[in-house]
């Protein structure tokens, strides 16, 4: 059952992404209507995917790279629709989406271990608040990474002699700012939360609240990076194309250490 919730939800998302790259060309206003409609039905599929699972007994999240992407996909399609009710900017979907539908696909790759095969070091209560934190976050960067782009693209525009048609398609430079200033600030919180809580579990589990494993470098790494920018942004001003930049940076890290480090190296978190 759990597959039918996952087949749909993807199905939807994908519709969901086609129409906001649609919207992205054509600018017809119903275009964004059907694309969130279907984010909404995107969520109550994962949702279901999610319940179906506890009812099997999986009482956490992320236990495997298969549930993992899935979540990752989840939280970025709520981040989405909440920061979009505060800046009506459904173009930011054509950047967002597209990731959060590459996720969802590449879980569908992933083996699913079964809830039997869950190893007897994830099953502790702190690991969903871990997880929640930190792929909260990092949903959060990954628009704030997608306002970056944008950003970039606008100033090219603004610069050039001849603007061309994403100049009157994207928001202004301005707001774009402000979605990746908002995402930052709120992102960040939940990556700490989430070091912070991966460390008290680390300790019931292992005995240690830091071991220097690939994953957890590749943690304080990208929270280092993303510590310097907002710490810029507060004291010296750092705005627009520099901030653009390293919440790109900062994204290709968040990444590197959710797929690079299960893939080049091994250690305790390799069992996702």
């Amino acid at each position: 059952m759990d597959l039918v919730f996952f087949f749909g939800a993807l199905v939807f998302l994908f519709i969901a992404t086609l129409h906001y790259l649609l919207f992205l060309v054509y600018q017809n206003p119903v275009v964004p209507r059907v694309a969130r409609y279907s984010l909404y039905l995107v969520l109550v599929l994962q949702i279901a995917f999610f319940v179906v699972r506890f009812g099997r007994g999986s009482i956490l999240l992320g236990t495997n790279m298969y549930e993992s992407l899935v979540f990752f996909s989840w939280c970025m399609v709520v981040v989405y629709l909440l920061i979009t009710i505060r800046y009506p900017a459904p173009v930011l979907g054509a950047f967002v989406m597209p990731v959060a539908f590459v996720l969802m696909a590449a879980s569908a790759t992933m083996p699913d271990k079964g809830i039997a095969e869950i190893p007897p070091v994830l099953k502790s209560y702190w690991l969903p608040f871990h997880v929640t934190f930190s792929f909260m976050g990092d949903a959060l960067f990954a628009l704030a990474a997608a306002a970056g782009v944008m950003y970039l693209i606008q100033d090219k525009q603004l610069k050039s002699k001849k603007p061309g048609a994403f100049y009157y398609r994207l928001p202004s430079l301005d707001i774009l700012d402000q979605i990746n200033y908002r995402a930052l600030t709120v992102g960040f919180p939940l990556l700490t939360l989430g070091i912070i809580t991966g460390s008290v579990w680390a300790q019931y589990a292992w005995g240690a609240y830091w071991s220097w494993d690939p994953k957890e470098i590749w943690s304080l790494i990208t929270w280092l990076i993303y510590a310097v920018l907002l710490h810029a942004r507060f004291t010296v001003g750092w705005r627009g194309r520099r901030a653009a930049y390293l919440s790109i940076i900062g994204f290709v890290a968040v990444l590197f250490t959710f797929f690079g480090v299960n893939l080049l190296s091994s250690g305790l978190h390799s069992y996702n």
